[in-house]
């Protein structure tokens, strides 16, 4: 198995979307890209952290590849708006790719560029080395199923 990291907003429609792609087999959502040890929802959710809220995907190469993942990754969101999904503002809902090895880096620069043809605004995703990823709570994992959506 091969890992990702997507930051794309609210972390539970993120976790949802990527739970649907073949050759995906883990999806959970936590905190990464921030400054705090072991941060919980409300230390992220005021700013002062630096986490963005984020899913970590588990996937079969075989089946899925991280290129593949990152295409889903900005059509799932609006990757134009800074710290911005929706309703939700704050640097804690920021777009951004956390890369593994320079494999990850080079294909996400690749598909960034490949997308941007299709917006009139600049995408302000982040590329960046992943850093620590600290699971969210319990009642957080899996949250659109628990709600019976």
């Amino acid at each position: 198995m091969s890992e990702a990291i997507f930051a794309a907003g609210c972390f539970w429609g993120v976790e949802a979307a990527f739970r649907k792609v073949e050759g995906v087999s883990e999806a959970v959502v936590g905190y990464t890209g921030g400054k705090t040890t072991d941060p919980n929802y409300r230390e992220v959710c005021s700013g002062s952290t630096g986490h963005a809220e984020a899913v970590k995907v588990s996937f079969d190469p075989n089946k899925v590849g991280f290129e593949r993942l990152t295409e889903v990754f900005f059509q799932i969101h609006d990757p134009t708006t800074l710290n911005q999904q929706g309703p939700d503002h704050g640097t804690q809902y920021r777009s951004g790719i956390f890369y593994l090895d320079d494999s990850q880096k080079e294909i996400a620069e690749k598909v960034k560029a490949k997308f941007q043809q299709r917006w009139d605004r600049p995408i302000v995703t982040e590329i960046t080395p992943a850093s620590e990823f600290y699971l969210a709570e319990e009642y957080h994992q899996r949250y659109f199923e628990k709600q019976g959506r």
